[in-house]
């Protein structure tokens, strides 16, 4: 009954409520808006949902086989402590050669820097199949030595290389 009464005071006094005009012109304006922001949204709203979806298994699916993948290749550091050490001091070193020797890099020199680099991929090769072999030789200690072996050679190829540049620019001064 409340409601009756209420729809009934604002019938009634409905014109009492509109005092001011709108400006010329707002209605068609207002519309224009309304219609601009319509195309806007239709434009936009295109289904990203089924996409997304599709993304995320695939991300998921890629995580999941390369931690299969990584747990496959057995590495130095996963036989015991002291052979992690190692790894990591070698491959440090290597790193370090590495960084000393592109900061030698020059026009004169490169041809012994690309020899050098095509001897490390060479290396780089052996040293994944060796970690293949360590994984299905269960941890065979030949197979260690072999790998320690390789790290050896690659630190010995860098010094090595190093060593020519420096005689190279030492002859080049004389």
């Amino acid at each position: 009954m409340k409601k009756n009464t209420l729809d009934n005071l604002f019938k009634q006094s409905k014109e009492s409520f509109n005092t001011e005009e709108p400006h010329p012109g707002h209605e068609m304006r207002f519309l224009e808006k309304l219609k601009q922001q319509n195309n806007e949204t239709g434009q936009n709203s295109f289904n990203w949902k089924p996409f997304l979806l599709v993304a995320a298994s695939l991300i998921i699916a890629f995580a999941v086989f390369t931690n299969t993948a990584s747990n496959e290749i057995q590495e130095l550091a996963n036989v015991s402590p002291e052979l992690e050490t190692t790894e990591n001091y070698f491959a440090a070193t290597i790193q370090s050669e590495m960084m000393k020797l592109q900061s030698q890099r020059s026009t004169e020199n490169e041809k012994i820097i690309n020899d050098a680099l095509d001897q490390l991929r060479l290396l780089e090769i052996e040293y994944e199949s060796l970690k293949q072999d360590l994984k299905n030789s269960g941890e065979d200690q030949r197979v260690i030595y072999a790998m320690i072996t390789n790290y050896k050679q690659r630190i010995e190829i860098l010094e090595q290389v190093l060593e020519r540049i420096e005689n190279i620019k030492q002859l080049k001064q004389v």
